[in-house]
């Protein structure tokens, strides 16, 4: 079959990747949809299980860094888009580790850009869409919102190398003339997210009543946007964003931490048959970790003004479907914490 367009998104077996890949598959039969992905511990085929035998459909394990095999690809395949979602993203091991992060956001980023300009043709219809982070600007007070406009202001190892594969986009962009669009988006939560972020580990735990650790004294604040909407926003900018713009994507939902576990642990107990007040007493306080930014809030009115999107649901709601889904699919936690990814992490969560 000839396809209009053979997009490759990078990443498409983790979180945010394999709503995205599953949305643009179904909805759109005539694309050829590449999805290639390291398969890191967050990158997980059977997340994809219900797409993978579709025509339109194809995976390729490959790490970004690997410049040679990234170009190999682009000309096999003929790639005509990238959707770039393919990241290291835990703020602690960043923390820990800066140099992998370096590796895979800011190398890979360049390797994918690199590729692409070699291999588009000026006049071709072709789109590189970066998807990064609204870490990238810092911290707000208790006021304000961040714009595109927002100056960046990264306070992690995690945040200055998104930030700077940011940079790197715009100025493949401004030097080279390559069609980009960004993205900077919110906290995504939602179903098929590894159990090292704030949500699912907090369900996990109160599933097994463990201790829910919550760092300082909760007041941190982020804006919740669920990863379906997410998938639907980006499938926006890719199709009608304008080119050599950005865009943030957020939910329009501010938490501080604590009121979103003591939510959450309400709806557990309900779930799960409990007393009211029996998870809440899970909750324990912990040593706050090192840069850990007050607030993130997103102004989306660019994409809504220019688009249309917005987000579809309520976090409560959303909430509600994302503690089904993790009820209901125990086996794929059990199966993706298994051993094989370094324990610390899921004791600890990342709320970014």
């Amino acid at each position: 079959m000839n396809y209009s367009r053979n997009i490759l998104v990078t990443g498409g077996a983790g979180f945010i990747g394999s709503h995205l890949i599953r949305l643009l598959v179904n909805k759109y039969p005539q694309y050829r949809i590449i999805n290639l992905d390291k398969l890191t511990y967050a990158g997980n085929l059977r997340n994809l299980e219900d797409i993978e035998q579709m025509e339109n459909y194809v995976f390729v394990k490959v790490d970004i860094i690997d410049k040679d095999r990234i170009k190999a690809i682009f000309q096999e395949y003929a790639v005509s888009d990238v959707i770039h979602l393919a990241a290291e993203s835990h703020v602690d091991r960043s923390i820990e580790d800066p140099m992998e992060f370096v590796k895979t956001n800011v190398l890979g980023t360049v390797n994918l850009l690199q590729a692409a300009k070699e291999n588009w043709n000026k006049d071709g219809n072709h789109i590189f869409h970066h998807v990064s982070t609204d870490e990238v600007y810092g911290s707000l007070g208790a006021e304000g919102y961040f714009e595109e406009v927002t100056p960046y202001d990264p306070r992690s190892p995690y945040s200055a190398s998104k930030a700077s594969s940011d940079h790197f986009v715009m100025a493949f962009y401004h030097t080279y003339g390559l069609p980009i669009k960004i993205s900077n988006c919110s906290n995504n939560y939602g179903s098929h997210q590894f159990p090292e972020k704030l949500i699912p580990l907090m369900i996990n735990n109160i599933v097994h009543k463990k201790p829910l650790p919550v760092y300082g004294k909760g007041e941190n604040i982020r804006d919740w946007l669920w990863v379906v909407d997410h998938a639907s926003a980006i499938d926006a900018i890719f199709h009608e964003g304008r080119i050599g713009e950005s865009y943030n994507v957020g939910g329009l939902n501010e938490w501080t931490n604590i009121d979103l576990v003591r939510h959450l642990c309400r709806l557990m107990d309900k779930k799960l048959g409990r007393a009211d007040g029996e998870s809440e007493e899970l909750i324990t306080f912990v040593t706050d970790r090192s840069g850990h930014d007050l607030r993130y809030a997103i102004d989306a009115g660019k994409l809504e003004s220019e688009i249309g999107w917005k987000p579809s649901i309520q976090f409560e709601e959303g909430l509600e479907k994302t503690v089904d889904w993790y009820l209901e699919n125990e086996s794929w936690i059990k199966q993706v914490t298994d051993g094989s990814y370094r324990g610390y992490y899921i004791q600890m969560y990342d709320n970014r």
